[in-house]
């Protein structure tokens, strides 16, 4: 899988499955942990805002999307600044600090809005983070025949530590697979609760991406030229009549993470309708980022070969059905194979689109270019919890959904019609004509 792979390349895939594991061990921890008493929500839930009841779900919603709102409208500001410094190791490190200190304040917070903060002191280390890595990987890149390839090997791996990180958050909180209640565990004779050890976990995952980064990783050199790049965002494309290419990827990106985080609020009216446990709502959670692991790299490899376009509009071809579907089946099997299908769909939109901009970042610079995709991802994952909320309060079970499948289709037919093609058929320059 990963024959051949930059030695750079694949140690800052580690270190961002080692950070994307601790965080998503918090998508399925939070929410649990809110919902168990040890977060007060007196004063705050059934409150009426603008007409509008606060319900636990909204609450926990924002709690999941807050941090990815910082995280989202920060990137464009940190990916700007380590294209005109260059020194996208020191903004690697500093998000990972502050990741860290945020994981572990949780287990002395008991209000809600003190578990805000500490969400959105963590949505800024993000900021720095992930924009900054990215653009490694793609200055990383020899030649645009590897471009796919080097990012469908990262996001592997970061997948790897996202997908698994809540099945093994399950185990951690309830002591086994399959059970249920959060269990104690006495260490040095001192005794704490499935949740702190879930959080000292993310932590943990926090503290090895820091040391992988810190030991492995060097800042490629910077020229004049790039310093001197426009790394203004485009809307329009500056050399046609429609809109611009990275843009639309971005809007694009941004539909297909907010269906994607659509699920994990309604983890209790899922886990009542389906009739299952913790354990196999994680499964299901996981199921999206398991199809990942298994197409990021061959999809991405494939792109360096056939092009980045048509993979893209096929995994929205794919997306909008499997979306649908998670808001009417009834089987919890049945819903495994909806997030599954989902997951491939993911996988044949997200390694060519950051491929494609990657293309196009040598005359634009890649922390600008690439955090537009980041950007729209985690806004899409912070907006996506929220809206769930809200949408299941104003309609029903399957309200999210369906909207959710609106959006996919709108991201096809924008794909469609305004994103170019960089590569030719043969994998070689950019600057293929346009596809219609």
């Amino acid at each position: 899988m990963v024959l051949g792979t930059d030695s750079r390349i694949l140690t800052l895939a580690f270190a961002r499955m080692a950070d994307a594991l601790g965080n998503s061990f918090l998508i399925i921890v939070l929410p649990l942990y809110i919902a168990s008493g040890q977060v007060t929500l007196t004063g705050i839930a059934g409150t009426e805002v603008l007409g509008f009841v606060l319900r636990e779900e909204t609450l926990i919603g924002l709690v999941l999307s807050l941090f990815g709102l910082l995280n989202s409208f920060g990137q464009p500001i940190t990916g700007r600044f380590s294209d005109r410094t260059g020194r996208r190791r020191a903004f690697v490190l500093t998000g990972l600090v502050l990741f860290a200190i945020g994981s572990a304040a949780y287990p002395f917070l008991t209000s809600y809005w003190s578990v805000l903060a500490a969400r959105a002191f963590q949505g800024l280390g993000a900021a720095f983070t992930i924009p900054a890595t990215i653009a490694l990987v793609n200055d990383y890149a020899e030649s645009d025949s590897e471009r796919g390839g080097n990012f469908g090997v990262f996001n592997t791996f970061r997948l790897i530590g996202f997908g698994f990180g809540p099945i093994v958050a399950g185990v951690v909180i309830t002591g086994g697979l399959g059970a249920e209640g959060v269990v104690s565990y006495v260490l040095g004779g001192l005794t704490f609760s499935g949740f702190t050890a879930a959080f000292a976990v993310a932590v943990l995952g926090a503290i090895v991406s820091f040391a992988l980064v810190a030991l492995l990783i060097e800042d490629p050199p910077v020229s004049a030229e790039a310093a001197s790049k426009d790394l203004s965002l485009a809307v329009f494309d500056p050399e046609g009549d429609g809109l611009d290419s990275v843009f639309v990827l971005g809007v694009g990106t941004f539909m297909m993470a907010t269906t994607i985080a659509l699920f994990a609020t309604l983890e209790g009216p899922i886990r009542a309708r389906l009739d299952e446990s913790t354990f196999m709502f994680s499964v299901q959670f996981a199921a999206v980022v398991i199809a990942n692991i298994l197409l990021q790299v061959p999809i991405g490899r494939a792109s360096d070969r056939i092009g980045r376009r048509p993979f893209v509009v096929a995994g929205f071809v794919v997306l909008a059905p499997a979306v649908y579907a998670q808001g009417i089946v009834t089987d919890p099997m049945l819903m495994l194979a909806a997030r599954f299908v989902q997951g491939i769909a993911v996988a044949l939109v997200f390694a060519p689109s950051l491929a494609l901009a990657g293309d196009l970042a040598a005359t634009r610079g890649s922390g600008t270019t690439l955090s537009v995709l980041t950007m729209a991802f985690g806004l899409g994952v912070a907006v996506g919890p929220l809206a769930s909320g809200v949408l299941y309060n104003l309609g029903g079970f399957s309200t999210p959904f369906s909207v959710g499948a609106v959006l996919a289709v709108l991201a096809l037919a924008l794909t469609y019609w305004q994103v170019e093609e960089t590569l030719t058929g043969d994998g070689g320059a950019p600057g293929a004509a346009p596809q219609d």
